[in-house]
């Protein structure tokens, strides 16, 4: 799966009303559910994002199948500190980031610099 049409599946869901834990655009998303959507791999269960521990979210996500990279490209998931104890994913961009924002409640994606501190990138790994 190419950056491109992460990206793409990604801004198909710009404007999915945020709910926590929401997993279908029908009912809405949160930033795992966006992430497991564009990337076309299976949501964490029981992730907490609010206990701010970086290392078992990075865990998380290798074991669905990303790999870290050093410099990310469009269509990589980045692990992001939005606040105290507080992480949040968000999908790379051209020109900035498509992420679930619970303050505007959807969907949006956010040009520009990235507004928080980025953690780790990752990338899907292709297909066998």
């Amino acid at each position: 799966m190419s950056g491109t049409m992460i990206v793409a599946a990604a801004r198909a869901a710009v404007g999915t009303p945020f709910r926590l834990h929401g997993r279908d655009v029908r009912q809405g998303l949160d930033c795992v559910g966006l992430a497991a959507l564009a990337l076309r791999c299976a949501a964490p269960d029981g992730y907490r994002l609010r206990t701010g521990d970086a290392a078992a979210v990075a865990s998380q996500l290798r074991a669905a199948g990303l790999a870290e990279v050093a410099d990310a490209a469009p269509g990589d998931l980045l692990l992001c500190r939005s606040g105290p104890g507080q992480l949040h994913l968000a999908i790379r961009c051209a020109q900035g980031i498509i992420h679930a924002d619970a303050v505007a409640r959807r969907v949006v994606e956010r040009p520009g610099p990235i507004p928080w501190p980025v953690l780790s990138s990752w990338r899907k790994q292709e297909d066998d």
